[in-house]
């Protein structure tokens, strides 16, 4: 009883615990999935692709963030190509190659839910396989959801006199996440991607 006490006095601590349970549950499925040379092949094409397209940034935030020409849709594709277990692999190993190339990190926790939780979120666009703009809108809002929780816990400090902590950290991860939903939209638009999925494995080994 007193170690629940002291989670709920420390929501550091509670926030920390859930992250990572939700971590352990995606590496679980992730794990089911049955790798074979051709999907490792584009796994890591997607992975270099979303790496390249982070480097064309429209804008930059100030405690880390950026609009880019559709960055996340590499991830997003694999997911709607294999479903949610590979999303969320090709998220997670972008992340931890965005924390070598560009780390933003200030604290333990903070890196927890802005890195492997943010990005494997994307990997939620697979189960709406039939709705790609759907998919699009879960995944991208999904993330900003755990950008959002970061902001509440992490950086309440950077909010004007007199704002709530809420509302900073919504107009902060909701000013680029919503124009980078926005970019991917469009240019998911006028992807035909069961043409796509289908050149690609025509063309893969």
């Amino acid at each position: 009883m007193k170690s629940i006490n002291m989670i709920l006095e420390h929501p550091t601590s509670l926030f920390a615990l859930i992250g990572a349970l939700i971590l352990i549950v995606l590496l679980l499925k992730i794990k089911k999935v049955k790798f074979t040379t051709r999907m490792i092949t584009q796994i890591g094409v997607a992975v270099a692709l979303t790496t390249v397209l982070s480097f064309f940034k429209v804008y930059t935030m100030p405690q880390g963030g950026q609009v880019d020409i559709g960055s996340m849709l590499p991830i997003i594709l694999m997911a709607l190509f294999y479903g949610p277990e590979v999303g969320f692999l090709t998220g997670f190993i972008y992340c931890i190659i965005s924390l070598i190339l560009d780390p933003q990190v200030y604290y333990p926790v903070q890196v927890l839910f802005d890195y492997p939780l943010a990005f494997m979120a994307l990997g939620l666009a697979g189960y709406f396989k039939n709705n790609k703009y759907l998919g699009v809108v879960i995944a991208i809002f999904t993330r900003f959801l755990f950008h959002f929780i970061s902001g509440v816990v992490f950086f309440g400090e950077y909010a004007q006199p007199g704002q709530s902590v809420y509302m900073y950290s919504l107009l902060y991860n909701g000013t680029y996440l919503g124009v980078d939903a926005i970019i991917c939209l469009i240019i998911i638009a006028f992807l035909p991607i069961k043409r796509l999925y289908t050149i690609i494995n025509k063309s893969s080994y």
